[in-house]
């Protein structure tokens, strides 16, 4: 079977990607960006009655997250379009899926009925809230999980209700585990020679990422309050106002408390007992925060930024997107790379995270148009013109 791109670390393993919207998206666009062969699978025009769900076909978030893929069209309902994604799966390595739990047992391609076809065959799927257990059921949505995982609960300003973050965290975080989760059962594979059904939830994947404000409560039982923009365990770290705006520092620590104090010229705050230890710098965080804005207010956020930087004290600006990008260190590695779309002409996606010295680089495609590429990955599996052509007839593709 042909692969996409070869020399690449995954090329040798075949995705069939049923994801829509986000979370099973962002999963599969983890394995296509280093070269698995990844197809994603979509209704046939006729049958499509979710336009808008990931937003327009080409639109900045579609092309965006479903790069590096082929694609083909396949009506899993049609008993002919069945037949065709398992054989598909027959000579795959990975299906992702991210239904409501149910959805997935009423097409038959549950993990059992997959691994009749396939023992090798890896299942993932993504749920709202996991696959049994009293909200099964439910619908889910990135920003439900927000709120009931906790994060929207220690987001905002104290005192003014809670707040979402700014991207869809919780689908974000469930397709990044969900990514590890298929590479470590695919490495698993290599011990048992069987595939296995890998799944996590927003809900799951949102309570993991809340990290040490979690273990605050388990271990420490303390609920964590809104803190703003300041950092909720230790200080000064935070938004600071400049001349001209604002700047985040980061100087816990008793060396970074040091160091600031000299670049700031704050002899002052050295000498306050409010601030002698680390714990009464946080008892007393606003005068803190106060004191510190009067030094501050006198040199523009460049000239603090220059400054703190070179006395290595962490320290940054706070930017636009597209000051993000024009930023020179961003350009330097490279966190827009081009593509070339055969109808949008030249556009820019956002690059990969991960880097790795023993792969060729990724590159990056664009994202396919809808059944794209149906009669070639038909035909690659097996399928003669004619019967190609059959499966149309019937409604199947």
């Amino acid at each position: 079977m042909m692969q996409q791109i070869t020399g690449m670390p995954l090329a040798r393993f075949t995705v069939l990607d049923i994801t829509r919207v986000r979370s099973g998206p962002t999963a599969v666009r983890q394995l296509a960006d280093w070269g698995a062969n990844v197809i994603k699978i979509e209704s046939p025009a006729h049958l499509n009655t979710e336009r808008g769900m990931g937003g327009a076909r080409h639109g900045p978030d579609f092309q965006n997250i479903h790069r590096n893929k082929r694609g083909m069209t396949l009506n899993l309902k049609n008993p002919e379009g069945h037949a065709v994604l398992m054989r598909m799966v027959e000579q795959a390595d990975v299906i992702v899926e991210n239904f409501r739990p149910d959805v997935k047992n009423r097409l038959g391609i549950d993990y059992a009925s997959l691994a009749q076809k396939n023992p090798g065959i890896v299942l993932a799927s993504i749920s709202g809230f996991g696959q049994d257990g009293p909200y099964a059921s439910r619908p889910g949505f990135d920003q439900v999980a927000q709120g009931m995982g906790g994060l929207m609960s220690i987001t905002g300003l104290p005192g003014q209700g809670p707040v979402r973050v700014g991207v869809p965290i919780a689908d974000l975080a469930a397709g990044m585990y969900t990514a590890i989760g298929i590479l470590i059962a695919l490495l698993q594979r290599e011990e048992t020679g069987r595939g296995q059904w890998v799944h996590t939830s927003l809900l799951e994947a949102q309570i993991a990422m809340l990290d040490f404000q979690a273990a605050r409560w388990l271990i420490g039982n303390q609920v964590p309050p809104q803190a703003g923009n300041n950092h909720p365990t230790s200080t000064p770290t935070g938004v600071f106002q400049t001349a001209d705006g604002h700047i985040n520092i980061a100087s816990a620590g008793e060396t970074m408390w040091q160091r600031l104090c000299a670049v700031l010229n704050a002899q002052a705050l050295l000498e306050n007992s409010d601030y002698a230890t680390e714990k009464s710098r946080l008892e007393h965080r606003d005068d803190l925060n106060a004191d510190l804005a009067s030094y501050l207010q006198h040199q523009t956020s460049q000239e603090w930024i220059d400054a703190l930087n070179d006395a290595g004290v962490p320290c940054g600006p706070i930017y636009a997107i597209d000051e993000v990008f024009a930023d020179p260190q961003v350009a330097h590695i490279g966190m827009a790379q081009p593509v070339q779309h055969p109808d949008l002409g030249d556009i820019r996606v956002v690059k990969n995270a991960v880097n790795m010295s023993g792969a060729p680089v990724c590159s990056y495609r664009p994202t396919p148009e809808r059944g794209e590429h149906t009669d070639t990955v038909l035909t690659e599996f097996g399928y003669s013109e004619q019967e190609i052509e059959e499966l149309r007839e019937a409604g199947a593709v």
